[in-house]
């Protein structure tokens, strides 16, 4: 064979070797790319697995602490919220309940006894109740507890475990006070008052925060439409003695007062209106429920707070093994939250059509349009006010006060000077 042959033959050698590099280098990298396309897609199933994985429980138990029952208008708020868990959650939920524990001391023991029968979330629903309610929720990390109307959940130590709520109620009663306000101004029209016989009454349970907080958004809602009204305010101290809050309301009738309101837990206030209505045009507004059943004639108007957003959403977050505060829709501020009409935490119960004055519902529905879009500054005015318990301590509200900016429980507690007379 000649040299040139060789040289072919050996040139041709080397490309088929080379090829076969080539194609081996290219069978290695696929094998590679389709182990690699592999373990990528494993990963994202496990991963895809872990994030959607099923962690809803099955069923869970729920305990309530009642610091009354049925009765009192306020407990029975509670209840219709315990009873809107039971039709959404069915068989998802077991119940148990501590009522009548109207002594704050008996608490302990309530909330114990819910811990032993197996709770996995305990409902405290009195301002008082929310020191032991903390202490039991550091002992039992395990259980969800959630208390109405505190302010502590906040404070140190903050727990997971501990959570407060309530209603943004001021809306409700401003609104509740814009309606008294036409009504006085009926009456003025028609000359049943002068335009300085405007007065109100209100019967006030504790001088606490959020009942000084509530009726100066009523008489605010009230100076809305009626600037030349003036209310007088007296204490109970008491939440609910019917006899005792009867009793205030007929002083404020025969004092000259022609509308009385309250927050207080009886409908003594309203039964006190409509026997006085026998011989004088005097009207009601209530809290908690509507009490048209017992004064048909006197009474305008209520508002309420609806427990039922947060305490079903809580429910379902503990089922679902979510954070309460991601779960339930409302203002959270930490391991608190609230909400108003925007959320559906507060109801306007039945307006009197037969007594309020003409353009209430109108008034009604713009109110609550504007709460629902974040409008109304409802603690501004030119008023200045004093703490009860500290003369020193003083405010201006011409350029207004947010209230529940930072927590669900009220926080505004001045009685405003000169206008809101507090009565012994």
């Amino acid at each position: 064979m000649s040299e040139k042959e060789n040289a072919v033959k050996a040139e041709e050698a080397v490309t088929s070797q080379g090829d076969k590099d080539k194609e081996n280098f290219k069978k290695n990298v696929l094998v590679t790319l389709i182990a690699a396309v592999v373990v990528i897609m494993v990963y994202s199933i496990i991963h895809f697995a872990l994030l959607t994985h099923d962690t809803t429980k099955e069923q869970i138990r729920v305990g309530f602490v009642y610091d009354s029952d049925d009765v009192t208008p306020y407990t029975a708020n509670f209840i219709k919220a315990q009873k809107s868990i039971e039709r959404h959650l069915g068989d998802k939920v077991l119940i148990s309940i501590k009522a009548n524990i109207r002594d704050v001391s008996r608490c302990d023991g309530a909330i114990s006894d819910l811990v032993a029968e197996g709770c996995d979330i305990i409902f405290t629903t009195s301002y008082g109740y929310g020191e032991a309610a903390k202490k039991y929720a550091a002992l039992h990390p395990d259980i969800q507890f959630c208390e109405a109307t505190c302010d502590n959940a906040n404070q140190d130590p903050v727990l997971d475990n501990y959570h407060t709520f309530m209603g943004e109620i001021y809306q409700g009663r401003y609104i509740s006070g814009a309606v008294a306000g036409l009504k006085l101004n009926e009456m003025i029209e028609k000359g049943e008052i002068t335009p300085e016989g405007a007065r109100l009454g209100y019967v006030a349970a504790f001088p606490s925060t959020e009942v000084i907080s509530g009726y100066t958004a009523f008489f605010l809602g009230v100076r809305s439409v009626c600037p030349s009204a003036v209310m007088d305010v007296k204490y109970t101290n008491t939440w609910g003695n019917y006899a005792i809050e009867k009793k205030v309301a007929k002083e404020f009738i025969d004092d000259g007062c022609v509308i009385i309101s309250q927050h207080s837990d009886t409908t003594g206030p309203a039964v006190a209106c409509e026997e006085a209505f026998a011989y004088k045009n005097v009207y009601h507004v209530g809290y908690n429920q509507s009490m048209i059943d017992v004064a048909p004639t006197s009474s305008l108007i209520s508002s309420r707070i609806n427990w039922e957003p947060y305490m079903t959403g809580a429910c379902e977050a503990v089922l679902k093994d979510k954070e309460i505060e991601d779960h339930v829709k409302g203002h959270v501020h930490g391991r608190d939250i609230g909400a108003g009409f925007d959320y559906g935490w507060l109801e306007m119960m039945n307006l009197n059509k037969i007594i309020a004055a003409d353009g209430s519902e109108e008034l009604i529905d713009k109110l609550i349009s504007e709460f629902k879009e974040g409008g109304n500054d409802v603690f501004k005015g030119p008023y200045t006010g004093t703490d009860p318990n500290d003369p020193s301590k003083t405010i201006d509200i011409s350029g207004g006060y947010i209230e529940n900016e930072n927590s669900s429980a009220p926080t505004f507690g001045y009685v405003l000077n000169d206008v809101i007379r507090i009565k012994e």
